[in-house]
Parts: C-alpha cells; structure tokens; sequence
C-alpha cells in the first residue's frame, strides 16, 4: 500500500514536473539601453523608460476615460509586397488602435530619416499646440521597441510628460477595450 503511494506521487510529480517544462516561459523584460533600440523591433522590452511614465493596461484605460492626454500610436504601415505588379492595386492593412489616438507611422524605429523625424516633430508640435507639458502616452504593439523609441525621443525633444504604454492595442484589445480604425497623419513632405 505504501509502495502504491509513493508510485502515485512519484508519477504525479514527474506529470507536474513535464507540464512545469513544456510551459511557455515569461520573457524576461530587456536591460534599458542607453541609446535607441535599432534593429528586432519585436522583442521583449524593459520595465523602465528613464524619464518616462510606464504604464500598464488599466492605467492607459484610465489615462483614455478621463481624456487627460494624447495617445500616439508609432506603429509603421505595413511595406508594399516587393515585386507586386505595376498595375495591381495595393491596399493597406487597416490599422485599429486606440479610440482618438493619433498615428505617426513609420517614427519609432531607432535611427530617423530627416524627413521622418520632421514628421515626428511637427506631428507633436501639431497634437500638443507647441506646449511641451501637454500628456502625452506612445504605444504600438505588445514587446515592440518602436514605441519605447520614439517616448525616448519625445524626451530627447524636451517633451516632460511622457508616459510609455509598452502593451500597446495588443493589451488594451485582450482587456477588451475599444478599436477603431485609424489613417496615418497626413505628411507635408
């Protein structure tokens, strides 16, 4: 009778132990580098934005309820299929984000083309009217670096109340949270 239970417990523990690992590890969030993040834009982020306002879902929800700042989604447009035939017709993937949030696609990644950073600049310039307190919150998608990029260069600019919401509309989607669909700001150059 013993032998049967320890054969049982025995058995029960290797089936727990082999569940423990073949299960998903959490990613370990990234060391905060010093500069920007330039290349594997998708990939486990940090916990911390030196200068910056982390926030999680239920904080970025209620950030959105009470309209106390402006949402900038920096995800970039999705490139046109290389070798697409001259004449067919091309239609962007639609980009659903967070409701009244502004989109400036294409200013996340580490390095910015002049016209791109001009993009960026003149699109805070715009949202904020010129006022460098106004709230501001960056976001993309669940462990994308884009938006923790461009929060970190909103900083750079002198912007002082940035907050970073690193779940993106991954997060605020599963907490089941409203979409909308979104075109890009429109650019001047």
């Amino acid at each position: 009778m013993i032998r049967r239970r320890e054969s049982a417990r025995g058995a029960i523990a290797a089936i727990g132990f082999a569940f423990l690992a073949a299960a998903p590890s959490v990613a370990e969030p990234a060391p905060e580098p010093e500069g920007y993040r330039l290349s594997d834009y998708r990939a486990a982020v940090p916990a911390a934005l030196r200068g910056a306002r982390v926030i999680d879902t239920p904080q970025a929800f209620e950030i959105w309820r009470d309209k106390a700042a402006i949402f900038i989604d920096v995800l970039p447009r999705p490139p046109k299929p290389a070798g697409l035939p001259p004449d067919a017709v091309w239609r962007d993937k639609p980009r659903f984000d967070i409701p009244g949030s502004v989109w400036l696609p294409e200013t996340g990644y580490g390095e910015l083309p002049p016209a791109s950073l001009r993009y960026f600049e003149s699109g805070l310039e715009h949202v904020t009217a010129r006022d460098k307190r106004r709230a501001l919150v960056f976001y993309c998608l669940a462990d994308c670096w884009m938006s923790w990029n461009a929060a970190k260069r909103a900083l750079a600019l002198g912007y002082s109340n940035v907050s970073w919401f690193s779940q993106g509309t991954d997060g605020w989607g599963a907490a089941g949270h409203p979409l909308e669909p979104r075109e890009p700001e429109p650019r001047k150059d």
